[in-house]
């Protein structure tokens, strides 16, 4: 009997807890659509045809270095651009002689496609209005961004504008998935334990009786 109430109350903590972390899992990260990379501004972080997870943001957690995903009609129509943040409101960017630098800090960049940050583009001198984000792209070569547009605030973006961003490692739907597995496997392998451990019922015999006249 012992084994079987211990059996019993493993197997409700497990499912409670395949449970918990089905329903966590499944509300604990924003909804995700899937985008095909248009163009080689953003190679070779992304290249033209790549199939790219992005987890729907509406740009109030963008932080400097993340890759978003934004619209903006007054220079690309509708379609969404793939770029990578490189300053955000009160940051100073500044290009000159082959350096980019941020608040006055060179920019390491390991992810450009060349190792030179300056392909001919003329030098530039950015403080980033409040609510907006200065954006490259990290093949600086082929990138219609934020460089080509200085005239209009100062090549800037509102933040307003971002849809969303590929997750970063560790948080794609992959991992998600996986928890959601969990979770079932957890519910599952807790409610095999409670059937096994529940209580036997008592089998009620029948008692036979002979009246005697």
């Amino acid at each position: 009997m012992r084994a079987r109430r211990g059996l019993l109350i493993t197997g409700i903590v497990l499912a409670s807890l395949g449970i918990a972390t089905t329903v966590v899992a499944l509300r604990s990260h924003p909804g995700f659509s899937t985008v095909t990379i248009a163009g080689d501004g953003m190679a070779p972080t992304y290249r033209q045809g790549d199939r790219v997870p992005v987890e729907h943001s509406d740009g109030d957690d963008i932080r400097r270095g993340d890759v978003v995903l934004y619209t903006l009609p007054s220079r690309y129509g509708e379609l969404p651009i793939p770029q990578r943040v490189i300053g955000l409101g009160g940051d100073h960017v500044v290009f000159a002689d082959g350096t980019l630098t941020v608040n006055g800090t060179p920019l390491k960049e390991p992810y450009l496609k060349k190792a030179d940050t300056g392909f001919g583009t003329p030098p530039y001198d950015v403080t980033v209005p409040p609510g907006r984000m200065f954006l490259l792209g990290d093949n600086r070569e082929n990138s219609n961004d934020s460089r080509y547009f200085l005239s209009e605030d100062s090549g800037t973006v509102p933040t307003s504008a971002v849809q969303g961003r590929p997750p970063k490692k560790g948080s794609a739907p992959l991992v998600r998935g996986l928890a959601v597995v969990l979770g079932v496997l957890l519910t599952v392998g807790g409610g095999i334990c409670v059937v096994i451990g529940r209580p036997a019922r008592r089998r009620q015999t029948a008692a036979t009786f002979t009246a005697y006249g």
